[in-house]
C-alpha cells in the first residue's frame, strides 16, 4: 500500500470537482511532512501517473493537481461535468473581443497569394527553388 493512499481515499470520497487543500492539510492527511521537493520544484506536483506514486495516488482517484502556488492546491476531478462545461480560462481571453471587424467580403481562408496557391501541393521543393 502506497503512503499517499490516504489521499487517493479521501479524494474518492469527495462528490466535489475541486478539491482546494493546504500542504498543511495534506501532512495532516498523510500522517507525514510533504518532501523538500514538492516545496521547491512545481514538477513534483505533474500530472504523470507512472512512476511517481504521489501523482499516482490523485490520478487513480480521478483527479488531477491544478493551481499549485504558495503551499496551496486545488486537486480537479478528470471529466467531471462541471469542469468539462466550464473549462478554466486565462483572464486575457475574449479581452480584445469586439475590437476587430472585418469588411464585407474578406475570406480569410483564402490563400494570401494566389500565385503560390497554384504551387503548394504540386510544386517539389527543387522546383521552388
Amino acid at each position: 500500500m502506497s503512503k499517499y493512499a490516504p489521499l487517493k481515499e479521501y479524494l474518492q470520497s469527495s462528490r466535489k470537482a475541486r478539491v482546494p487543500m493546504t500542504f498543511g492539510q495534506l501532512e495532516r492527511l498523510l500522517g507525514f511532512r510533504m518532501p523538500a521537493s514538492s516545496r521547491a520544484h512545481r514538477a513534483w506536483w505533474a500530472n504523470n501517473p507512472t512512476g511517481h506514486v504521489n501523482s499516482q495516488a490523485w490520478h487513480d482517484a480521478g483527479f488531477r493537481s491544478a493551481e499549485v502556488e504558495a503551499e496551496r492546491l486545488v486537486f480537479v476531478k478528470l471529466n467531471h461535468p462541471d469542469q468539462c462545461a466550464n473549462p478554466p480560462r486565462h483572464p486575457i481571453f475574449g479581452a480584445a473581443r469586439g475590437n476587430l471587424w472585418l469588411a464585407p467580403g474578406v475570406d480569410l481562408a483564402a490563400p494570401a497569394d494566389p500565385e503560390w496557391a497554384d504551387v503548394v501541393g504540386t510544386a517539389d521543393a527543387r522546383d521552388l527553388n
